[in-house]
């Protein structure tokens, strides 16, 4: 009797602490939403309704808080990816819209909080950390799209993945910091000039 009530008690523990991470996450996006990627701690727990212990336990800095928000990110853009590489094998949806496409996805997801694609830079190099790691997956499924578009003809073949992120990051960075320049505006003129002649 004492082992079915210790596991009970372990298991609403669990899911308590599961509740309140996702609790967090959602605080967070909203405050990062509002305030910015560098936003602090103590306005995630406001956000949350969470004592400030409680978003320690679960997250020790802003960076790791920020990092499982990424994480999200990066595995949105690589399912993306491969959705959008399994839709450009039929005739709805050509390699080159495909890549289009997820490329305006990626720069959805980096102006979502302001801060967050210097924040990306900072881990596209990383090469070790989970973060870096899952980074690494998105610009495997991202880089089968350019392969696809290259194959078809439409992107010039001297054009690599890394050199592609930068300047889409390029993009997101100017149109988080200037207004009245539309990103989808800037990627089309990018495009338009990657595209073989």
């Amino acid at each position: 009797m004492a082992n079915s009530v210790s596991t009970s008690t372990g298991r609403a523990v669990r899911t308590d602490a599961r509740r309140n991470r996702e609790w967090l996450l959602a605080a967070a996006r909203a405050v990062f939403a509002e305030k910015g990627a560098d936003a602090s701690l103590y306005d995630v727990a406001k956000q949350a309704g969470l004592g400030t212990g409680t978003v320690y336990r679960h997250f020790p800095t802003r960076e790791a808080l920020l990092e499982a928000i990424l994480l999200d990110h990066f595995e949105a853009l690589r399912v993306a990816a491969v959705s959008l590489a399994d839709a450009s094998a039929t005739p709805s949806l050509s390699p080159d819209d495909a890549l289009a496409e997820w490329l305006r996805q990626f720069i959805v997801h980096l102006t979502e909080y302001r801060g967050l694609a210097t924040e990306v830079m900072s881990v596209m190099h990383d090469g070790v950390s989970p973060l870096s790691l899952s980074c690494q997956e998105m610009r495997a499924a991202g880089a089968d799209l350019l392969c696809r578009a290259q194959q078809s003809g439409t992107m010039r073949a001297d054009l690599d993945m890394s050199t592609l992120l930068k300047l889409v990051n390029a993009i997101a960075l100017t149109a988080e910091q200037t207004a009245g320049h539309s990103a989808g505006h800037l990627l089309g003129y990018l495009l338009d000039g990657l595209r073989r002649r």
